[in-house]
């Protein structure tokens, strides 16, 4: 299946000469339906100071939703624990963040791999919802593929995450059972978590950081007032991007 060139993985090797000597790596993943194009903009803006970025392509995104809907939340969270493995060997220290399903999936890493994970960065994530229409997801799966789209919430004219035009079922309920693994693991998360909410947000409700702040010990919460759901492409993005870097600086120090 041919992966569309603007959701290719993108890989930037850390420049120790920028941050005092210690090479200090960053992961970053995307979000359900999307693809690298939503968070390559926070992770160029790292790289250039001097980390390790990695922006992986999670089995199954960047190509056609029905590609999608034969992989599963195993397949996404190990291939993000792959990447992890790589930058932990190659860094003096590792950061891990996240959009949206991204940032669920951060946080599951952030919680099997606690000595390992400095800090975590999360942008509107998805652990949760009170969304009554996902209690059909898993009996509707068996009789439709798709329904309609989540992605593109942004408040900036002309940006888009290119995001599938179908949100795949099959894949979504996977995604809804894997928030309960991310649930019973957010008390294991030791590492301090940044979070970024925006403060209108139309994919996913304040159920999710609410939960995280009242389970995870360490976290400070950034609200963005002039950005939907893909903050990382959205009005509030530079904000985001400078905040990650004082905040990976400070934890990795």
């Amino acid at each position: 299946m041919s992966v569309h060139p603007l959701a290719l993985p993108s890989s930037v090797a850390a420049r120790p000469d920028l941050t005092g000597g210690r090479r200090v790596g960053v992961l970053l993943s995307h979000g359900f339906t999307g693809s690298p194009v939503s968070v390559r903009p926070w992770g160029d803006a790292l790289a250039e100071r001097g980390y390790a970025v990695e922006v992986p392509r999670l089995p199954g995104h960047g190509t056609t939703w029905q590609e999608m809907n034969r992989t599963r939340w195993e397949d996404w969270y190990e291939h993000l624990e792959r990447v992890l493995e790589r930058l932990v060997d190659e860094n003096d220290a590792v950061v891990v963040g996240g959009l949206s399903m991204g940032g669920g999936l951060a946080l599951r890493l952030a919680a099997a791999h606690a000595g390992r994970v400095a800090g975590v960065v999360l942008v509107n994530p998805a652990v949760t919802s009170t969304n009554r229409q996902l209690l059909a997801a898993p009996l509707l799966q068996h009789a439709v593929g798709s329904v309609a789209a989540i992605g593109n919430d942004i408040a900036k004219p002309g940006a888009d995450e290119r995001a599938y035009p179908r949100t795949p079922l099959r894949a979504l309920v996977s995604m809804t059972r894997g928030w309960k693994d991310v649930r019973d693991h957010l008390g294991e998360v030791t590492a301090p978590v940044l979070l970024f909410r925006s403060a209108q947000d139309h994919v996913v409700d304040p159920s999710s950081a609410a939960l995280i702040r009242s389970r995870v010990g360490d976290v400070t919460e950034r609200v963005l007032e002039d950005s939907f759901h893909v903050a990382t492409l959205d009005h509030d993005a530079q904000r985001i991007f400078d905040e990650t870097a004082e905040f990976v600086a400070r934890v990795t120090a």
